[in-house]
């Protein structure tokens, strides 16, 4: 278990309209200020690149680690997280399993609900995935960014 210092001030507050009914698992809006980071799509990948989980459930707390790695690499926690966007291929399946991936997410992200979206698509680039997850974080200002770079990127 790898434990994580608290993080700085967290950047962002939930945005909830009084009169509207209340998201489950999720906020109507997220706003804060800080270091954007924006998270590509992570599916169920190890670190060699391979997928190695099979079921959406499995596959959904492997892209879900992902997203903590990569986010953990530019300094910053889940709570930092302003928007999730969810690609699935079956999304009837996807609402059959909500207790399921409920616990899996709260596993994975703890009790952090930034705004988010679902999407139903027909295909992924990896054949064997069947989720990919896409994240944007706002890191509070002083947060330590990492010096990891990829200068061929630049």
């Amino acid at each position: 278990m790898t434990i994580l210092p608290p993080p700085l001030a967290i950047s962002l507050r939930r945005i909830d309209p009084l009169k509207w009914p209340s998201p489950r698992g999720c906020s109507h809006a997220v706003a804060g200020t800080g270091t954007f980071v924006f998270i590509g799509g992570q599916i169920a990948t190890d670190n060699a690149g391979r997928v190695t989980a099979v079921g959406l459930v499995p596959q959904v707390r492997q892209a879900l680690r992902n997203v903590r790695t990569v986010l953990a690499e530019a300094g910053g926690v889940p709570e930092n997280i302003a928007q999730m966007t969810w690609y699935v291929l079956d999304i009837d399946y996807y609402r059959a399993r909500l207790p399921e991936l409920g616990v899996v997410y709260r596993e994975i992200m703890g009790s952090h609900y930034p705004a988010m979206v679902l999407v139903e698509v027909s295909g992924l680039v990896e054949p064997e995935a069947i989720v990919e997850i896409a994240a944007m974080a706002i890191l509070p200002v002083g947060c330590p960014a990492s010096t990891v770079v990829n200068p061929s990127l630049f």
